[in-house]
C-alpha cells in the first residue's frame, strides 16, 4: 500500500475543507493506505511569513511529503483561488516536491463562481512542483457541506458522488504506480 499526506490550506481550525479531506483520508486509509496529515497552522506564523527554511516544524512536513507517493491538497477558496497561507506553505517546500507523485485537489468555495480555482490557480503551481499526474479536481459548494448534530460530515448526493468518483481515481492511480 501507498504512503500518502493530506495538506490542509485552511487557516482555521474546523473548516469545510479540513472536514472533507479528513473524510477522504478517513476512506483512503479504510482501503490499506497510510496516512500522514499536515496542516498550514503546523508551521509557526512567522516561518511562514519570513520563508523560514529552516524550521524543525517546515523539515517534518518536508520528510512527510518526500515519503508520499499520493497527495490530497484541500483548501477554501478565498479571492477566486487557492488560500495565500496554502501558497506561503508550497513555497517552502522543494521545488520538486510533486515529481512522481499522484496528487488530488479539493477546493471548497460559497458560489459556482470559484469552480476554476483548482484549474487556474492550484494546479498551474503543483506542476511547477513537479507535479505530472494531477488527478481531475474536485470543487465543492459550501452549501454541499454539511455537519450533522454530532459533528459527523455529510455532503448532498452530488458531492459524494465526486468525493467518491475521486478517491476511486486516487486508489487506481495508486495501484498503477506500486
Amino acid at each position: 500500500m501507498s504512503n500518502i499526506v493530506l495538506i490542509s490550506g485552511s487557516p482555521t481550525p474546523k473548516s469545510r475543507s479540513t472536514a472533507v479531506l479528513t473524510y477522504v483520508g478517513d476512506q483512503l486509509q479504510a482501503q490499506g493506505h497510510t496516512l500522514a496529515s499536515v496542516s498550514v497552522q503546523d508551521l509557526p506564523p512567522e516561518d511562514l511569513v519570513y520563508g523560514n527554511f529552516q524550521s524543525p516544524a517546515l523539515q517534518q512536513i518536508q520528510a512527510k511529503v518526500a515519503a508520499a507517493q499520493g497527495v490530497v491538497i484541500a483548501t477554501p477558496v478565498y479571492k477566486a483561488t487557492y488560500t495565500g497561507i496554502l501558497k506561503a506553505l508550497l513555497d517552502l517546500l522543494d521545488q520538486n516536491a510533486f515529481v512522481d507523485k499522484t496528487v488530488m485537489s479539493i477546493a471548497t468555495g460559497g458560489t459556482i463562481a470559484h469552480l476554476l480555482a483548482i484549474d487556474y490557480g492550484l494546479k498551474p503551481l503543483l506542476t511547477v512542483m513537479g507535479s505530472t499526474h494531477q488527478l481531475k479536481g474536485i470543487f465543492l459548494l459550501s452549501s454541499q457541506i454539511n455537519f450533522g448534530e454530532s459533528g459527523a460530515l455529510t455532503l448532498d448526493a452530488e458531492g459524494e458522488v465526486r468525493i467518491q468518483d475521486g478517491i476511486e481515481a486516487m486508489l487506481q492511480a495508486l495501484s498503477r504506480s506500486a
